[in-house]
């Protein structure tokens, strides 16, 4: 019952936020207007109290940009808590088999080559994938792949995808091409539209549902690879599995709004010390914290000042103390 009352609590936080976020804008919005806005295309025959300019505002850049936002967060916090019990390492994230490097290769590749934007986000999303291929191939050569041999080439792959990132944006001319990957990299969600959270949102079901499957098998891969295998778990296939879900989650994360760091690695940590270590009861709480994190974080980005500041910026900003915190209040308890 104390598990459930979190969940509907974060869950209530969550969908406030969401509609405080609606309210914030270039064209200043009530929430009566907002409300009946949203109703508008929920209820048939509801007629809008906004007038058109905000109307459209608030479904063609506000709305997409504050689902996407949740999509975002929900899939990065719940695949660095995936990462962090199948790695059975606190300090691993969403980031940690080179999907951010070999996502920024992609999109700066796509750049280069004065694609649109959709083919940038599609160059991410493949790239993504790729770093993980290159992993996951990798390690078969080796004898048994433990979490030791995934890191290791994760971070061997991650910084093979950096240089190349570093090479193509020395290359790249600095009047227009160079501050274009410079300013995916940070990471913003400026450019949200409703068919990047329609692509989103499919990849991101899936992943999602994938991990909160495994819930019980994440708390048993936690004890390590001998006594899972002594439960009857099939080792291999299910780290196998949870990675590709969360391959799928961080690449399309990535591709829709660039390089967002310390989501997943700050979440999972908040939401283990408000639920605690149980799988079953920390998803849930992660994905909420890691949607409402990042809705928070996109508000602050585009309201703090004129020019909106990257999301990546303010994450390390704020993710790195909290953070700290984070680990000191786990260190006086232990």
């Amino acid at each position: 019952m104390k598990h459930a009352g979190l969940v509907s609590l974060l869950l209530v936080v969550t969908v406030a936020a969401a509609l405080g976020a609606l309210l914030v804008g270039q064209f200043p919005a009530s929430p009566m207007e907002v409300v009946s806005v949203v109703a508008s295309r929920l209820i048939p025959g509801w007629h809008s109290a906004a007038s058109p300019s905000l109307e459209s505002a608030i479904l063609r850049v506000r709305l997409p940009r504050v689902l996407l936002a949740l999509l975002v967060g929900m899939a990065l916090a719940a695949s660095g808590a995936a990462y962090q019990s199948v790695f059975r390492n606190p300090l691993v994230s969403a980031h940690v088999l080179g999907v951010a490097s070999g996502a920024s290769f992609g999109a700066a590749a796509a750049i280069m080559l004065s694609t649109p934007p959709v083919v940038v986000q599609m160059a991410a999303f493949c790239g993504g994938l790729m770093a993980v291929g290159v992993v996951l191939a990798t390690t078969r050569l080796f004898s048994g792949s433990s979490p030791l041999y995934l890191v290791l080439m994760g971070l061997v792959t991650s910084s093979f995808f950096s240089a190349l990132v570093s090479l193509l944006t020395y290359l790249a001319t600095p009047d227009l091409k160079m501050p274009a990957i410079v300013f995916w990299l940070m990471g913003s969600l400026s450019a949200a539209t409703p068919a990047a959270f329609w692509m989103t949102l499919p990849i991101v079901a899936v992943g999602l549902s994938g991990v909160l499957s495994a819930r019980w098998t994440l708390n048993v891969l936690s004890m390590g690879d001998e006594d899972a295998q002594a439960l009857g778990i099939h080792v291999r296939r299910w780290r196998l599995g949870i990675i590709l879900c969360c391959t799928l989650m961080t690449a399309a994360a990535v591709c829709a709004c660039g390089v967002v760091g310390w989501v997943g690695l700050v979440i999972p940590h908040a939401g283990r010390l408000l639920a605690g270590p149980d799988h079953r009861r920390m998803l849930p709480a992660s994905i909420l914290l890691g949607g409402l994190f990042v809705l928070c974080i996109d508000g602050v980005a585009r309201t703090m000042s004129t020019s909106e500041i990257p999301l990546g910026i303010l994450t390390g900003l704020i993710g790195a103390p909290i953070f700290a915190v984070l680990l000191f209040r786990t260190a006086t308890r232990s």
